[in-house]
């Protein structure tokens, strides 16, 4: 049963002589929701339903407690009419952001309001079995120290570090997620959580994330996450735009010019994140003698002023300028934000790509283009996972079955 914002014995049984259609109450939840609709009259200008209809429909949803009334809203004239919303008790959103060795996890309002987040260390190639029970122990540890419980989880909202085939969930050939090719992440979820469960490529999450926290409006932007790896996010409007198999984005892939042949972790020659990644960076320093394990060594060597470190992240914006010079000139973003472990480095990595991008790419192109790093730190991901978690939740059919079950408890 729904928690509900009225005490129980408010609550009415919804008769059930004539049913409404589930779709017809999904809908009217998901444009309240979604802030299509504030009030009663809203609804019946939106849908075309009756004022009666509306009425009926919308008492069996404050019955429910699945809405809400939240204060009045402006008179045209005559009596002020009470604005509805999503009743915050009616369930919560999980999310997850998991990293190349990291991961974060968060509980939310079906609203988007955070109520609590962690930062755990993980190893991707311990492989999915025990990542993902991993991830299910944080999601139980982080609902019942907020005082829910796994039923009252409406959606989920997963980034990995791979290709993703965003319909089913299903990890593609990840070149740094060993054993997890093929597996269905949501039938896995889907044992512990009957929710929505939405699965996507990490920078994905976090251009949605940056997107959002915002407030953008119809924005064109390019969301590159420079760290282990290389990947770019395209948000056209508030929407991700994901290609026909979910592989949009993935420029970390694309061939960059180089005097030598670097073999990337792909099987290709000279791609982007061979030679500008955090890990490609390590690589090149350990190489010349400066032991460097990660992109973690590499942030701290350039912060302290070494030359050497401090040379090779100029070069590595350079290379990633170049790719995004091509981009700017096929899309014509409004706006490039650089998020990822690197991006710390702002002064050096911002300076060569931004000295590349206006360089190569068409005047018309840049005249209104913004180039900054994020200013979310590590948590453009985690938000971007509640902001999908919650499409999923308000999905039309998604709404309806749970309203239905709700009804049936009724």
């Amino acid at each position: 049963m729904l928690k509900s914002s009225r005490p129980s014995d408010n609550l009415v049984t919804v008769p059930m002589q004539s049913p409404p259609r589930w779709t017809e109450l999904g809908e009217l939840v998901g444009l309240v929701a979604r802030q299509r609709a504030s009030t009663r009259s809203d609804l019946g200008r939106v849908t075309g339903l009756a004022r009666a209809t509306i009425s009926q429909r919308v008492s069996q949803l404050l019955d429910l407690g699945v809405l809400v009334e939240a204060g009045d809203g402006t008179s045209a004239g005559g009596r002020r009419p009470a604005l509805l919303a999503l009743n915050p008790a009616a369930g919560v959103l999980l999310a997850a952001d998991i990293g190349a060795n990291h991961a974060r996890v968060a509980v939310a309002t079906l609203g988007g309001h955070l109520l609590d987040e962690r930062a755990l260390p993980v190893t991707l190639s311990d492989g999915p079995q025990r990542v993902l029970s991993l991830l299910v122990d944080q999601f139980q540890s982080l609902l019942a120290d907020t005082g829910w419980t796994a039923d009252d989880v409406r959606g989920i909202g997963m980034g990995v570090p791979g290709p993703v085939e965003f319909a089913t969930g299903t990890v593609v050939k990840p070149p740094i997620m060993p054993g997890w090719d093929g597996l269905i992440v949501p039938e896995v979820l889907s044992r512990e959580f009957d929710a929505a469960i939405l699965v996507d490529n990490e920078v994905n999450l976090m251009a949605l994330g940056e997107y959002w926290s915002r407030e953008l409006v119809d924005e064109q932007l390019l969301f590159i996450k420079v760290a282990t790896g290389i990947g770019c996010g395209i948000i056209t409007n508030g929407l991700v735009h994901r290609g026909a198999d979910g592989a949009a984005g993935d420029i970390g892939h694309v061939r960059v010019s180089h005097d030598s042949e670097v073999v990337c972790s792909c099987g290709n020659i000279n791609c982007l994140e061979a030679l500008a990644s955090g890990s490609a960076l390590a690589r090149q320093l350990t190489a010349e003698g400066t032991i460097t394990r990660g992109t973690g060594d590499v942030v701290a060597l350039a912060q302290a002023g070494d030359p050497r470190a401090v040379r090779y992240v100029r070069i590595a914006g350079e290379r990633i300028g170049e790719v995004l010079a091509s981009l700017v000139n096929f899309y014509n973003p409004t706006e490039i934000v650089i998020g990822g472990s690197l991006a710390v480095l702002h002064d050096d990595l911002l300076a060569g790509i931004r000295g590349v991008i206006y360089q190569r790419a068409l005047p018309l192109a840049t005249r209104r283009l913004k180039i900054e790093t994020s200013p979310l730190g590590q948590r453009p991901g985690i938000l971007g996972g509640i902001m999908l978690a919650a499409q999923g939740a308000l999905e039309p059919t998604r709404l309806s079955t749970w309203i239905s079950g709700a009804l049936a408890e009724g």
